[in-house]
């Protein structure tokens, strides 16, 4: 599932927004759908724009029938009714779709583990510093048996001991969960934590749901500014 908002905040209509020959939003759909690794793609948008974008050119999509908080909000009103044990969350502003980081984070759910798991998501390691101090990339830190710990906009863990080698990692926002999961989500209010960090997943963690997380490389360019989409454009088109 894509939940694709058409209002952001800070890029209004970035979903539409033309890279290369074709909007955003349809970029991620395709490379989702090319991966070859769900039965079903759908994208999930308050959008009439959107879902007549998505359809005209072979697609799937669905009208949400009613406002959202979230992203996993929406998906969840969407998958209400589909036969469907996992479920996995694609950022509609993520035109960059690979296989094989989607690929491990379905993997996690299949070991004899794996079936106690409800909800996964990935992560990368941050290395320059301004992006670890940025508040727009969203901070976790993991257990032993990673596990997510705590997600913050703040710099986590904080380096009081500088003279250590701390690992940042950076939350991506794609998640997969088991689908009873994601219906409890959406009947919970929203948390202390969720509502002063603005993470929806602190929701999980602050009912007691673990979320294993999935390292992985960089999975391209998340579009949530007008430089974003300049930067994306140079990378479809390799000029540098």
């Amino acid at each position: 599932m894509i939940p694709a908002r058409y209002a952001a905040t800070r890029f209004p209509g970035k979903l539409m927004q033309p890279l290369g020959n074709k909007p955003v939003i349809r970029h991620t759909y395709d490379n989702t759908l090319a991966t070859g690794l769900f039965d079903e793609v759908w994208v999930a948008t308050d959008s009439q724009i959107i879902y007549n974008e998505i359809t005209s050119h072979g697609g799937r999509a669905v009208m949400s029938k009613k406002s959202h908080e979230s992203g996993s909000d929406r998906i969840a009103e969407a998958v209400a009714d589909m036969d469907a044990d996992i479920i996995v969350n694609v950022q509609g502003d993520e035109p960059f779709v690979k296989t094989l980081p989607l690929q491990r984070l379905l993997e996690v759910f299949e070991s004899g583990e794996g079936k106690k798991i409800q909800v996964a998501s990935l992560m990368q390691v941050l290395k320059e510093q301004k992006l670890i101090d940025d508040p727009n990339y969203v901070k976790v830190a993991v257990d032993l048996q990673m596990n997510a710990l705590m997600f913050s906009r703040n710099v986590i863990p904080y380096p009081r001991n500088r003279d250590l080698p701390i690992v940042y990692y950076e939350h991506i926002g794609v998640y997969a969960f088991r689908k009873q999961a994601l219906m409890d989500f959406t009947h919970w209010p929203l948390t202390p934590l969720e509502a002063a960090e603005k993470i929806e997943c602190l929701r999980y963690l602050e009912h007691g749901i673990s979320i294993k997380m999935v390292v992985t490389d960089y999975m391209g360019i998340e579009i949530d500014t007008p430089e974003d989409l300049e930067k994306a454009t140079r990378l479809l088109t390799g000029v540098s």
